[in-house]
C-alpha cells in the first residue's frame, strides 16, 4: 500500500475536465485507489465520486493505492500533479 498526499494546484480545482483525466489515468492500472478529503473516502476512479469531493484549489487530498501496480500508479498520478492536469493555471 502507497499513501502520498497532494495538494489541488490548478486555478479552478477539480472539476469535470481534471477529474476525468483522473480516472482515466487511474482506470488504467489494476489497483485500487482510495481518496480522503476531511475524512471523506472515495474511490478514485468513480467521476462522480471525485466531483463530489468539492476539492477546490488548494484542497490537500490523500491518496492510498493498494495492489500489484501501485508504484505505477503514484507515479502517474504524480504526472498529472505536476502539469496541473494540463489546467491553465495562470489563467491566460
Amino acid at each position: 500500500m502507497v499513501e502520498k498526499n497532494y495538494i489541488i494546484n490548478n486555478r479552478l480545482g477539480l472539476h469535470a475536465r481534471p477529474a476525468s483525466l483522473f480516472v482515466k489515468t487511474t482506470g488504467r492500472f489494476t489497483s485500487s485507489v482510495k481518496i480522503v478529503k476531511d475524512g471523506q473516502e472515495i474511490d478514485g476512479k468513480s467521476i462522480m465520486g471525485l466531483l463530489m469531493l468539492a476539492a477546490g484549489p488548494g484542497t490537500e487530498l490523500k491518496v492510498v493505492v493498494d495492489g500489484p501496480d501501485e508504484n505505477d500508479v503514484i507515479t502517474a498520478i504524480d504526472d498529472l500533479f505536476s502539469r496541473h492536469f494540463d489546467d491553465d493555471i495562470e489563467g491566460e
